[in-house]
């Protein structure tokens, strides 16, 4: 059974600014995903003109139509975003917010459009609150339909008013590694579950 997964990076850097921490990140995840034989699409959603409100389409130049579509293509969701202030990023709460119309958006069986599909959470800063975000994320993308997978997070934080990035480290911690490892195992093993079978429906 093929698996495939889209990662959505929610930094506040475009692509054209400096290099980012969350991109640094997705990228091992993908890594480790892709020895699932799993592959996975970025996308940079800062760079997209992803427009205010809770529907599938808020209208003319919004870019979120298609990124919609790429989500429910994919078995696996896996979300990413900095630590600003102790939580996720602006750029994650409104992915949130777009995902807040599959709650209405149901199959002819009563389910969620995006019912069967895995996510995980992985996030990077330089202050505590890993915990924290990746609390908030799981419990947002549970309300909207997303299965959460045992141990479905990779975090890492630096020191507390610190100037060094995840995107500087020379060498990534082997308990970051080990995390990002466990994460994509789980990640995929469920989504290849639920892709077997899939959640009942209330007809």
């Amino acid at each position: 059974m093929a698996i495939s997964a889209i990662a959505l990076n929610a930094t506040l850097k475009s692509s054209s600014g400096k290099p980012s921490s969350t991109d640094r990140m997705l990228s091992l995840v993908a890594d480790a995903m892709r020895l699932q034989n799993v592959q996975t699409r970025t996308i940079r959603l800062v760079d997209h003109n992803i427009l205010p409100g809770v529907k599938s389409d808020e209208g003319p130049g919004d870019a979120w139509p298609d990124i919609r579509r790429m989500i429910l293509e994919a078995d696996i969701l896996v979300f990413g975003t900095p630590i600003w202030m102790g939580q996720p990023s602006s750029v994650a709460k409104r992915a949130l917010e777009r995902m807040d119309a599959f709650l209405s958006e149901t199959d002819e069986h009563g389910r969620m459009v995006s019912y069967g599909r895995v996510a995980a959470v992985a996030v990077v800063g330089n202050e505590d609150g890993a915990h924290h975000v990746s609390a908030e994320i799981y419990q947002a993308l549970n309300d909207v339909g997303f299965t959460i997978p045992a141990n479905a997070v990779a975090y890492w934080v630096g020191q507390a008013m610190g100037s060094t990035n995840f995107v500087d480290l020379e060498k990534v911690p082997d308990v970051v590694t080990k995390t990002i490892d466990m994460l994509a195992r789980n990640t995929v093993h469920l989504a290849k579950l639920l892709g077997q079978n899939q959640y009942p429906g209330e007809k």
